[in-house]
């Protein structure tokens, strides 16, 4: 009797060099096996907070100098502090900081890494409150203040039964009240994870081993999914797939140059630019439906 049943053949990333949407920097992953996804909040999905370093690097500066005039050396250290730091718990970036005010000695009156933190969030919310405030309630509407695509994806992803994480660096209550405004909660339901206080406990590095660990992944199961080194390193360290994306938060689509090299240097798998062409790289990832 001849068997007539489809077989289809074993898919690679290999597969989608050539494509005009998707980089491939690791062409020997096997696709078509994930079943978990841990997301970037962040310039990732959201560009609620797009902007964010042009406001903690000039805070940075002026906390380290107290009204003395800053040099280009100190201006190159912070930027590139801040570029490398991408993803990590904010009050990690204000440890930092605190260290630099003590080693420059330049400060009258040091401030504690709770205390810087609550100076940065204060002058972060202000454009993040302005523009939520400014959003209308339609779908359409809150898309403007996602990645393009970003809804697509997670909305083919939690369809195909995928089951998704939120991990970000941002304070938990912050995270909340961000992906209940653009109507993404429902997809992860009650597993997001922001910072909570000044613990680590939500440290993206200890998600995803959680992930791993309560679910038992095998390293292609799992996809990260992030802008930034922090989950990219983690996934690459774990097995997993990292997708990096590289895309221009003004424009919320289109390369950010800086974004891909940063990407390329932690190890991402594949970069995108954008969740344009969400259908299909779901096909890829998960299995034709």
């Amino acid at each position: 009797m001849t068997n007539t049943a489809t077989h289809f053949a074993p898919r690679t990333s290999a597969d989608l060099t050539g494509v005009s949407w998707i980089e491939v920097l690791t062409p020997t992953i096997h696709l078509g096996h994930v079943r978990h996804v841990v997301c970037d909040f962040d310039g990732t999905i959201s560009v609620i907070r797009r902007g964010w370093e042009d406001i903690m690097i000039p805070m940075m500066i002026e906390m380290i100098c107290d009204g003395q005039p800053s040099t280009s050396e100190l201006e190159a250290e912070v930027a590139d502090y801040v570029d490398r730091s991408t993803g990590i718990l904010t009050i990690k970036q204000m440890r930092w900081l605190e260290e630099a005010v003590k080693d420059r000695g330049m400060a009258r009156k040091p401030l504690s890494a709770r205390e810087y933190k609550a100076i940065y969030n204060e002058r972060l919310l202000r454009p993040v409150r302005q523009r939520l405030s400014q959003m209308g309630d339609t779908e359409e509407a809150r898309d403007t203040l996602a990645i393009v695509g970003a809804r697509g994806f997670m909305q083919d992803l939690h369809d195909r039964g995928v089951k998704l994480y939120l991990a970000s660096g941002t304070d938990h209550v912050y995270v909340k009240e961000e992906t209940a405004a653009l109507g993404v909660a429902e997809f992860f339901g009650d597993d997001i994870y922001g910072a909570m206080d000044d613990s680590e406990e939500y440290t993206k590095e200890r998600i995803i081993q959680r992930i791993l660990d309560d679910h038992g992944l095998h390293g292609e199961e799992l996809m990260v999914v992030g802008d930034g080194p922090v989950e990219i390193r983690e996934a690459a360290k774990r097995g997993a797939i990292a997708l990096g994306l590289a895309a221009d938060e003004e424009r919320r689509c289109g390369l950010s140059p800086r974004k891909r090299e940063r990407l390329i240097n932690a190890g991402a798998d594949l970069i995108v630019t954008d969740f344009a062409h969400h259908a299909e790289l779901v096909d890829w990832l998960v299995g034709v439906g």
